[in-house]
């Protein structure tokens, strides 16, 4: 049980965010021994996902701003006098400017029993009443939420014959129920079991809505265990760190993937569909044939640009929106190019570096699909839950709603040697890491913050009708005003298990200059109309009606040097929580740092053994035997499945 640990560790991490899972799953395959322990009742952090009553209930704890969970009163007492204590903070003070609106229709019924209805004052709501339990609000458990690999492609793209392929194609549709254990060596208390149909469509919801359906507040009450919503919205470069980390140590068989159909772009007031590859170039009706070979021969150089310094050698002090002006491509083009592609803005960034960024694009595009960008499906919070069950399975023990009062330092060394947890155990350990949130005031008392600006939207349909109703879409919106910064859009169907059938989750995410609100919602009325009784009676309006709306101001710690926490013995890392990019590269490049200085010659997450090569001598099992088999679901793919995330061949041009 929690409150009869082992003593003492080689490792102990304290957060379950994304660079602190990898590390954690690193350091347990390399044979350390690992404590990873969260004060939370839910895996990830800021990074995680939750279903529409679970993010109620994460607003209100947020609005209440109460201790997470109860200290021990007595820890002081357990310091001796050759130690000192660092206090961790008690509260998690990294969301801002919580607002939150319901447009929908509030018609709420009696039989309506999912907690966490709001009650609607009008149009818009800025308080949170919710009653659910705890519980009902947490993510499930590794194991919950940890399935067996495969990609999302369509499959006139990607042949599902074909073996060199790393992604399987999959129909989402018939995914399966998921899988409810417990390990033993895991100390997190079992949560209520997902219901079958939580993130499984049901048979039922297979025919069309009627186009003037309105969806309710109540609907979405009921449904809202369909709803996965990230507190971080990114996407995966089908070439980034994070593929290539997840395809290398095998973690990949624990989540599914879905490609991002879609490039959007914001132009002249109307929402316009970016062409990607070269098929999506040569079929475009918005370019002519004149911009499509003007495009076609400017990425072909993108491709090739460090090839042929004297063509861009002149331009790299001015800014990449300038060096395209000089290029033979007209402003559609510059537009595309800029916003849609290299996802920068007129002041973003410098010729070189926009001649990388859609280098990168371009390297990503046709590995496993038309985009640049795979979606995990059920969200973001799914992986850091995946390196959490790697973890477990080589032997890690996990805690949740278990608080670290202090960090205990040895005065003489100036190392830290010991945690004091919320029971009053001291557990021993040789390395600490700790995730930024966790460290108190007076830590951070010269540290400088950013923030990250989020809006979570529940709309009708998407920004850019097609025949298809299960699109997944990015979009870029260029700054307007000095001083404010791009607004990323990323549009998520109920294909990706993020949200119920018929609505869309739209995710928008912006370094801030104000509150989240002020930076967001000029995008939003831009893109969305809200809804209201008298616009479903009307004929067909152009913008997708917006039900729900969340804002939050989340903190930016990615760039706070170590220098500036006060007081930090040499052996207490700090990890940091999400940053304003589109990608997980910054999470991926930390853990590895990180886990470098923690075990200087060790490979980084390693594939694991294949069962069948494990050699048994005697009665004596090789490390790997003994550590895996504390878990022997969790190898028990067969070798076609366990095989699945390899790395394809390079697409044919």
């Amino acid at each position: 049980m929690a409150d009869n640990l082992p003593l003492e560790f080689d490792v102990i991490v304290i957060g379950t965010g994304l660079p602190e899972s990898i590390i954690a799953a690193a350091c347990s395959r390399s044979g350390q021994r690992v404590l990873h322990v969260d004060s939370r009742s839910y895996y990830g952090g800021n990074w995680a996902s939750f279903s529409f009553s679970g993010l109620l209930s994460w607003l209100k704890e947020h609005q209440e701003n109460t201790d997470i969970v109860n200290e021990c009163p007595a820890w002081q007492e357990k310091i001796l006098e050759n130690e000192e204590a660092i206090a961790l903070s008690r509260t998690d003070k990294t969301i801002q400017h919580v607002e939150v609106f319901c447009y929908a229709s509030q018609d709420l019924h009696e039989d309506v029993e999912e907690a966490g209805a709001l009650q609607k004052n009008h149009a818009s709501v800025t308080s949170v009443n919710c009653t659910e339990a705890a519980d009902s609000a947490c993510l499930p458990i590794e194991d919950e939420s940890l399935r067996t690999t495969s990609c999302e492609i369509p499959a006139e793209q990607t042949p599902s014959s074909d073996p060199d392929r790393a992604l399987e194609v999959n129909d989402v549709q018939v995914t399966g129920e998921k899988e409810n254990h417990c390990d033993d060596n895991t100390c997190v208390p079992s949560t209520a079991e997902k219901e079958t149909s939580e993130n499984v469509p049901v048979a039922e919801d297979t025919a069309e809505q009627p186009k003037k359906n309105r969806i309710t507040y109540s609907q979405i009450i009921k449904e809202g265990r369909r709803f996965n919503i990230d507190l971080v919205s990114k996407l995966l470069y089908s070439r980034g760190l994070l593929i290539d980390l997840l395809i290398k140590s095998n973690v990949s068989r624990y989540a599914e993937f879905k490609n991002i159909t879609r490039i959007l772009a914001f132009r002249e007031g109307r929402v316009k569909q970016v062409p990607c590859s070269r098929a999506d170039v040569f079929n475009s009706k918005q370019l002519t044939m004149v911009e499509k070979r003007m495009l076609m021969k400017f990425l072909t150089f993108c491709m090739e640009y460090e090839e042929h310094p004297d063509e861009y050698k002149a331009y790299e002090e001015i800014k990449f929106s300038e060096y395209l002006k000089t290029q033979k491509l007209t402003p559609n083009l510059q537009y595309f190019v800029l916003h849609s592609m290299a996802m920068t803005s007129e002041t973003g960034s410098s010729t070189i570096d926009g001649l990388k960024a859609t280098k990168n694009f371009l390297q990503c595009l046709g590995r496993y699909g038309n985009t640049p960008f795979l979606f995990p499906l059920y969200g973001q919070g799914e992986l850091p839950q995946c390196f959490c069950r790697m973890c477990a399975v080589f032997g890690g023990i996990y805690c949740l709603r278990h608080s670290v009062q202090c960090l205990v330092v040895d005065k003489e060394s100036g190392k830290c040697k010991a945690i004091i947890d919320q029971y009053g155990q001291r557990i021993i350990s040789k390395h600490f890491l700790v995730e930024d949130s966790y460290l108190s005031e007076n830590t951070c008392s010269h540290v400088q913050y950013r923030q990250i600006s989020r809006a979570v939207l529940i709309t009708d349909r998407s920004v850019l009708k097609t025949d298809s109703d299960q699109q997944i879409s990015i979009l870029t919106v260029p700054a307007e005003e000095p001083g404010t910064f791009a607004v990323r859009v990323i549009e998520l169907c109920s294909s990706t298990m993020t949200c119920m059938k018929g609505s869309y989750l739209v995710h928008l995410t912006c370094t801030s200059s104000k509150t989240a609100r002020e930076d967001l919602e000029p995008v939003v009325q831009k893109l969305f109309t809200p809804y209201t009784e008298t616009e479903i009676e009307n004929e067909e309006i152009e913008k997708p009606r917006l039900l729900w709306g969340l804002y939050f101001n989340m903190r930016d710690s990615s760039d706070v040097s170590r220098n500036s926490y006060n007081d930090l013995p040499s052996n207490v890392y700090v990890c940091s929580g999400p940053d304003c990019a589109l990608g997980n590269d910054n999470a991926v490049k930390q853990a590895e740092a990180l886990f470098q200085q923690i075990c200087p010659n060790e490979d980084f997450c390693p594939p694991p053994p294949n069962p069948e090569d494990i050699i048994l001598d005697g009665d004596n099992l090789q490390p790997e035997a003994s550590e895996s088999s504390a878990l022997p679901e969790a190898n028990s793919e067969t070798p076609k499945e366990s095989s699945n995330l390899k790395n394809p061949e390079e697409p044919s041009k």
